[in-house]
């Protein structure tokens, strides 16, 4: 069963080459993961430079504990969002905790285009800056909900809880999210 799961993943089997040393397979693998990774991870972050952090030392954190994949316990994309939420929640404690939150209030976007166009980034700018006064792991857990769309029971294994406190954090954090954007709501709806 272990062997059939690591031949139908191709992560998979790069993280088993790369644990016995093999450097290429190591590289390949990071190259896969990075883009969607740091993307992961600045939804998290709310800011770019922590995030490109965050990802260098989830792939480290990749290569020195690769070997304790275990494949009989989940899959290859499940362990690996797990390394990278727990990465990225080490790094959102050592941020101070208003440098996300001015860093998102400072989004701007750059191209010159029609009202909708700026109208779609302001909207953007003031749910990136609500989300970012959201604690890290309710802010994770709705990444993993509505963005990234997993279920409550990848969610609370990606971050080593029960399902029934993904709820909780889904719950705290979608109130959290209505009182930030109440004004926003009535702004688009009348």
């Amino acid at each position: 069963m272990t062997e059939a799961r690591i031949a139908e993943d191709p992560r998979a089997l790069l993280l088993m080459r790369a644990a016995a040393g093999d450097r290429m397979a190591f590289a390949h693998l990071a190259r896969d993961l990075a883009r969607p990774s740091l993307a992961m991870a600045i939804h998290v972050l709310g800011d770019h430079a922590a995030a490109e952090d965050c990802v260098q030392d989830a792939m480290t954190r990749l290569w020195r504990d690769g070997h304790r994949f275990d494949p009989a316990r989940g899959s290859f994309a499940g362990w690996w969002r797990r390394v990278l939420m727990n990465a990225a929640l080490d790094s959102k404690r050592r941020l101070r905790p208003a440098t996300a939150l001015d860093e998102a209030m400072e989004v701007a976007d750059s191209a010159a285009g029609p009202d909708r166009l700026a109208e779609g980034a302001d909207i953007g700018r003031r749910v990136q800056a609500a989300a970012a006064v959201l604690p890290a792991r309710q802010r994770a857990a709705l990444l993993l909900f509505h963005g990234e769309g997993l279920s409550m029971a990848e969610i609370a294994e990606t971050l080593e809880t029960s399902e029934k406190a993904v709820e909780g954090l889904l719950g705290r954090a979608r109130t959290v999210m209505k009182g930030q954007l109440a004004a926003l709501m009535t702004e688009v709806n009348g």
